[in-house]
């Protein structure tokens, strides 16, 4: 059985709270995105730099980058979970899952890393 030392939070119940808490803030910030594309049609560098530089907006994509790294690590916790397992894989199960959640803690905190330089390195 796999345990919850490497789940994210504490219970299902919360995970699943933050998956949808997390899918509206990407929604919403979608939806931001589309909507200033949609209402500038003779969009230029200078105006999308200034629009990304407002504190609001780099304030928005740094809450939507930490929901993208949320929602992906319940997601890949939960593929793992799911998916390797002993009655799979048999005995090095356990072994496996554990390579894997490094793996996906490192692509995510790597990604998380990445995306806060590029937001706030300038």
């Amino acid at each position: 059985m796999v345990t919850q030392a490497t789940s994210m939070s504490r219970s299902g119940v919360s995970d699943w709270l933050i998956q949808r808490v997390t899918a509206v803030i990407l929604a919403a910030y979608t939806l931001c995105i589309f909507g200033y594309v949609a209402t500038n049609p003779d969009l230029n560098y200078a105006q999308w730099s200034a629009f990304f530089s407002s504190t609001g907006m780099q304030i928005f994509t740094m809450l939507a980058l930490v929901s993208t790294c949320a929602h992906a690590w319940i997601g890949m916790w939960t593929v793992g979970s799911d998916y390797l397992r002993e009655h799979t894989l048999g005995e090095k199960a356990a072994s496996l899952r554990f390579i894997y959640q490094i793996g996906c803690i490192l692509v995510i905190v790597a990604y998380l890393i990445w995306g806060i330089n590029i937001l706030w390195g300038n």
